[in-house]
């Protein structure tokens, strides 16, 4: 069984950087594709980034994001980061990692983690 655990939110200024890290556990992992979501308050779940499990990884980024936000995974240590810059207002949400049936449509593949709290704020 696949197990995904977030961490690494908290408070940052606007412009501020954050890395989430999301370990991975569970047979084969390594093999699933795995993305970051996200979700604002009163809002809709939203994928942010999501990266294959290949040895030759593949990306895929919100335009929301792209130049600012750096998908990256290790599966020798079995995780999956995600490197946050130049952070925004409206990237304050509850951030979560899962896997991911599509990276281009975003589809989860149905294991998720508990989420972790990103807050931009001054």
């Amino acid at each position: 069984q696949v197990r995904l655990v977030e961490s690494g939110g908290g408070l940052v200024q606007p412009g501020g950087s954050l890395r989430l890290s999301c370990a991975t556990s569970g047979f084969g992992v390594s093999r699933f594709a795995i993305g970051w979501f996200r979700q604002a308050p009163g809002k809709g779940r939203e994928g942010v980034a999501a990266i294959t499990g290949s040895d030759i990884y593949q990306t895929h980024y919100a335009n929301a994001v792209k130049g600012r936000f750096t998908i990256s995974r290790d599966n020798t240590k079995k995780t999956v980061s995600l490197q946050m810059n130049s952070l925004q207002h409206e990237d304050t949400a509850v951030y979560y990692c899962a896997t991911v049936f599509d990276l281009v449509t975003f589809t989860p593949g149905g294991t998720w983690g508990q989420g972790t709290q990103v807050t931009v704020s001054s």
